[in-house]
């Protein structure tokens, strides 16, 4: 079995239904949610003239590979309305993976970890809350180091 960490986010139509509707796509498609943190509402990161994003990261338990789970995952986007249009667009659901095991893959299509991970508070909050010990495979830190030191201040509040 293999475990991985999502970020959940969303902030187009009612971000707290679509999270538990991905949620549902993630545990049939997937594999079995073992622990949540957490929703919070978090300032729009990028672009910032749109509406606040809902975030959660969630751990899953999948018998997938990191690549069938990005596969699965860019299918539930798309099942659920996602339209990918220019970067940091407003979203119905956007899902990425932070961590697969302790798995490190630099392709075209696929990141692991994700490679802003310690550059972005509303997924280290989250993440820090769940496992401030986890250490990041490729920076060799744990997530309450990285959030700690963390250079990006925009707001990030429990919902």
């Amino acid at each position: 079995m293999n475990k991985t960490y999502l970020l959940l986010g969303s902030n187009r139509g009612n971000s707290k239904v679509q999270l538990l509707k991905a949620i549902t796509l993630i545990e049939e498609k997937i594999g079995k949610i073992t622990r949540r943190s957490s929703l919070y509402a978090t300032a729009a990161w990028g672009n910032t003239s749109q509406p606040d994003f809902l975030n959660q990261v969630i751990v899953v338990d999948t018998g997938l590979n990191a690549r069938q789970t990005m596969q699965t995952i860019l299918q539930i986007e798309k099942k659920m309305g996602r339209v990918r249009t220019v970067k940091n667009a407003p979203r119905i659901i956007d899902i990425d993976i932070l961590f697969f095991n302790k798995e490190i893959i630099r392709e075209e299509t696929l990141q692991v970890p994700h490679p802003q991970i310690q550059n972005r508070r509303f997924v280290l909050t989250p993440l820090n809350e769940l496992v401030p010990n986890l250490q990041h495979p490729v920076l060799k830190k744990n997530i309450h180091h990285l959030f700690i030191h963390c250079p990006d201040n925009l707001g990030v509040k429990k919902f």
